[in-house]
């Protein structure tokens, strides 16, 4: 075992020393057809990046800004399914044949629609693959391999890689060096499986509780609890030796529109912006942050003209680049969401966001037919500079932030992940006691006025129902390990009424019901709301008089829209850490310690807060 890991680390720093080869050769002989250098000696810049970039045609340097979204598990997939969504994407079959054809800056990982991710193993493989196949080109430079791996409920990765409690759950703890730790835990294990970009952590400040898009994913409603948590993890994911990813500039905290299916309009004015939106990201530019993602939305109060801030000019130079003197590397949000698609079409959308002041162009989109716009979007970057609406120059500024960036996470040097290591990195006791001990720190007892809280270890029938049929199953299975005979009513995001009918029907036979919420508070009755189902289940429970505990497993929100119930805690994910942590806040085992990072307001009264920011119950000990 020992031999072969040695062999296989010697093969990958073979292959790292052939990048540094082929660049050198690259860079000593030049190309045919290649660009000067950006502003003459470029004084500041560094030369062996430089030689990089006079290497590149345009069309290369177009492609470096593009980081694209890919089907199947390999770099060379010849899966029959997968191959046939490449080609409609990209007239190629996989990842390797998309890196020869076009030299793309880099691509993003998914776990569905495409679905990569299969466990960190394949992964590891996956990265390798792609890197091969991009040192391999003409001119080597590595890729960028992205993630949205934000902890709680968006991580594409799964276990047996640490799941960190998401950014609410976090800032309920209050504790920043649990935020650091658990974005250094994250960082460490996406750079094992050879992702070096990750795009957390969420700036937004969450002061809608109807968001739809944001909600947990933000640190909360308070902008300096988000500053504190957001500069923690920047320090975290460093440490971990990854890029972390600021988003979504100039802040998607209080929107009532979901930015994937339409376009978002915020209404503060310049000085609620100031005061709300901007102190987290003005602090993750303090803090030195490498990379921000925009917002597409539209704000009025920054640019009159309503395009989306990813379009706009006076919100990502005039206000991100001139004002707050941010140098790092600027991202889209995906170029597939409607949230930037509405205005223009989307071979205009990459030309205008070069304008507006951006870097990369993250995941363009499938037409209407749903064959792949990249070539086009492509073509029209190329086009723009060739016609003199873009500069050549403005190109290779962009450029050089891209190679820049990856030359500081040290992709030029080594970028292929040790496949060897992957067990002694990712997913180790360590790590996942590390996690567990954060989320301990998370579960916020919203209220206990029946005084069933905490309950005593033994023999007692419980009923364990409402959303999500891992969350109650585990549940359940955690409260079993304490004596009771539990039952599973798993009733949906929605539940008719004659599921909440089967579910009040068990309840009646039980000692206890535990009932489990997910967003429900989106009572809306159009689509693409869920409906006061979830609401009338927790409802119908009360009424029947048995003790009934709901455990609200997302938004913190819940409890706004049945007051009737009198037992209440809030996880703020439904990780499997978050779950045990909630089991054991039941039991007594935890006094809880989550305070609310934001104020949950009456329904019908959105300016009446029902419980302030801070709240949180504890145990008398």
């Amino acid at each position: 075992m020992y031999r072969s890991r040695t062999r296989r680390r010697g093969r990958l720093t073979g292959l790292a020393g052939g990048l540094a080869a082929g660049v050198l050769a690259v860079t000593a002989l030049g190309a045919p057809g290649a660009s000067a250098a950006p502003g003459g000696a470029a004084p500041g810049k560094d030369p062996a990046l430089l030689r990089v970039l006079r290497s590149m045609t345009l069309e290369e340097k177009a492609a470096q800004l593009f980081v694209l979204q890919v089907h199947g598990k390999s770099a060379d997939t010849a899966d029959p399914a997968d191959v046939a969504a490449n080609r409609r994407l990209y007239g190629v079959d996989n990842a390797a044949q998309v890196v020869a054809r076009y030299h793309p800056g880099g691509f993003i990982y998914y776990s569905a629609s495409p679905a990569n991710v299969e466990s960190p193993r394949q992964l590891a493989a996956f990265s390798n693959g792609v890197q091969r196949a991009a040192t391999a080109q003409r001119v080597p430079v590595p890729a960028t391999i992205a993630i949205d791996q934000e902890g709680g409920i968006v991580a594409r990765v799964q276990p047996p890689a640490t799941q960190s409690a998401g950014s609410m759950a976090l800032a309920a703890g209050r504790r920043t060096g649990d935020a650091k730790a658990l974005a250094r835990i994250t960082g460490q294990e996406l750079r094992a499986i050879g992702v070096n970009q990750d795009y957390a952590p969420d700036a937004d400040v969450n002061v809608n509780p109807a968001n739809p898009v944001i909600g947990v994913r933000s640190f909360g409603s308070d902008p300096g609890l988000v500053s504190r948590m957001v500069t923690a993890q920047l320090d975290g994911y460093r440490a971990g030796n990854v890029t972390a990813t600021v988003k979504h500039f100039p802040g998607h905290g209080d929107t009532t529109t979901d930015s994937h299916t339409g376009v978002p309009r915020i209404g503060h004015t310049r000085e609620e912006w100031e005061r709300l939106d901007l102190p987290p990201f003005r602090a993750a530019i303090a803090r030195g942050a490498d990379s921000i993602m925009t917002a597409h939305i539209i704000v009025p109060a920054l640019d009159p003209s309503e395009d989306p801030a990813t379009l706009s000019r006076p919100i990502i130079t005039g206000i991100l680049r001139d004002r707050l003197h941010y140098r790092g590397v600027v991202v889209t949000d995906a170029l597939d969401m409607q949230g930037v698609r509405d205005k223009y079409g989307d071979e205009r959308i990459p030309v205008l966001a070069l304008k507006a002041g951006v870097d990369v162009l993250l995941k363009p989109p499938a037409d209407a037919s749903g064959n792949g716009v990249f070539a086009r979007q492509l073509a029209a970057v190329v086009g723009a500079v060739r016609s003199g609406e873009l500069t050549e120059s403005r190109i290779d500024a962009s450029v050089y932030r891209i190679l820049e960036l990856k030359k500081r996470r040290g992709l030029f040097r080594d970028p292929y992940a040790d496949e060897s290591a992957i067990d002694r990195v990712v997913g180790t006791p360590a790590h996942l006691a590390a996690a567990q001990r954060a989320a301990d720190r998370t579960t916020t007892l919203v209220r206990n006025d029946a005084g069933v809280l905490p309950l005593r270890p033994g023999a007692r029938n419980v009923l364990v129902t409402g959303w999500g049929v891992t969350t109650t199953a585990t549940l359940a299975a955690e409260i079993a390990k304490r004596g009771a005979t539990t039952t599973v009513r798993e009733t949906g995001l929605s539940p008719a009424q004659a599921r909440i009918d089967q579910a009040v029907a068990a309840a009646r036979e039980q000692d206890l019901v535990v009932a489990v919420t997910n967003r429900a508070w989106d009572v809306q009755t159009e689509p693409p709301h869920q409906g006061p189902g979830q609401a009338n289940l927790v409802k119908a429970l009360v009424a029947t008089g048995k003790p009934v505990v709901v455990i609200a497993a997302r938004d913190p929100y819940d409890i706004a829209y049945f007051t009737e119930a009198r037992t209440y805690l809030a996880t703020y994910s439904y990780t499997a850490e978050a779950l045990r942590s909630a089991v054991k806040v039941l039991f007594g085992e935890l006094n809880p310690r989550g305070r609310l990072p934001v104020a949950i307001p009456a329904s019908d009264e959105p300016g009446t807060a029902l419980y302030p920011f801070g709240h949180g119950l504890g145990y008398r000990r």
